[in-house]
């Protein structure tokens, strides 16, 4: 065999070809604030990123990283950290019945997912449980935690009942901030002042300033109504009623004053039947009618000429 052929047979052997690279185009590179060497490997990061975003939708679509966890959680339960029981604690005027209902609920769920008769511990969603319970008119507040291996924990913070609801025909539980808490019957109305009217249980918290600011005046307060979205009107225990300006800077104003001429007077608990300070700096009253004396006098007879 000459030279020339084993030449010519060398070079008829298939080299092995090397992997493509991804590289941007000459026309379009000179365009580029770049150079050719930066402009391909940008592209190569760009064309990766573009395949790992392919990957994670696919990924996402088979729900491989939620049966994973699933598996997981799965796991965890049957190495005996199954929820067997849970405690509820700080619950003091509410029902408990809604609490066991949404706690039982998330349960069912985490078990169902696993597969199994009861909830593993990773699979239980603490965060699903605490916002249903914050639904709840009583709860201002709960946490739930995980006691290993086999109990759930719920701290619930009850919000404070503060006053009595009165609209629309029906009473309920008001705390301090007006947040309505529960419905009442008429026959187990707690001791608790009643506000009257719609919208009277936004402005509580008003209600509650100025009552603080007369402290003696507060213990006998039997109702206030919120007239026409603007002012108060205060029913003592003794049954007069005060009608308060509209603003809470004069309403305090007012009723300061009148706490002060009722501890020096004895204004309340004299029969007078309404005191009205809507104007400033006055007072106008209004005196009991005499029993059997009509509203309106009747018309003077027509004299005889």
């Amino acid at each position: 065999m000459s030279a020339a052929h084993v030449r010519r047979g060398g070079s008829a052997r298939t080299q092995a070809r090397k992997p493509s690279k991804v590289s941007v185009p000459k026309k379009i590179a000179k365009k580029l604030p770049v150079d050719q060497a930066r402009a391909n490997k940008l592209a190569g990061l760009i064309f990766a990123a573009f395949l790992l975003a392919i990957g994670l939708v696919v990924l996402v679509a088979l729900d491989i990283p939620a049966k994973a966890e699933r598996s997981a959680g799965a796991a965890v339960g049957r190495a005996g950290f199954m929820v067997s029981g849970y405690q509820i604690v700080g619950l003091h005027h509410m029902d408990r019945a809604p609490i066991d209902e949404v706690v039982t609920d998330e349960l069912r769920r985490a078990a169902d997912q696993a597969g199994a008769d009861k909830a593993p511990q990773p699979l239980v969603d603490l965060s699903a449980i605490r916002q249903r319970l914050l639904q709840f008119g009583w709860i201002k507040d709960a946490r739930v935690q995980r006691r290993l291996p086999d109990t759930l924990v719920i701290d619930i913070v009850e919000r404070t009942p503060a006053a009595l609801w009165q609209s629309q025909g029906q009473l309920a539980l008001i705390d301090r901030e007006g947040v309505v808490l529960d419905r009442v019957p008429v026959d187990k109305m707690p001791d608790l002042p009643l506000l009257i009217g719609p919208g009277a249980n936004v402005h509580s918290d008003e209600l509650q300033r100025l009552m603080d600011a007369v402290p003696t005046l507060k213990p006998q307060l039997a109702s206030a109504t919120w007239v026409g979205d603007r002012r108060w009107d205060l029913s003592f225990q003794s049954g007069e009623t005060v009608a308060l300006p509209e603003g809470e800077k004069a309403a305090q104003t007012a009723l300061e004053k009148f706490a002060k001429l009722d501890r020096s007077s004895g204004l309340l608990g004299r029969g007078i039947v309404r005191f009205d300070l809507r104007i400033p700096d006055k007072m106008v009253v209004r005196l009991p009618r005499a029993p059997g004396e009509p509203i309106v006098p009747p018309p003077a007879p027509p004299q005889q000429g």
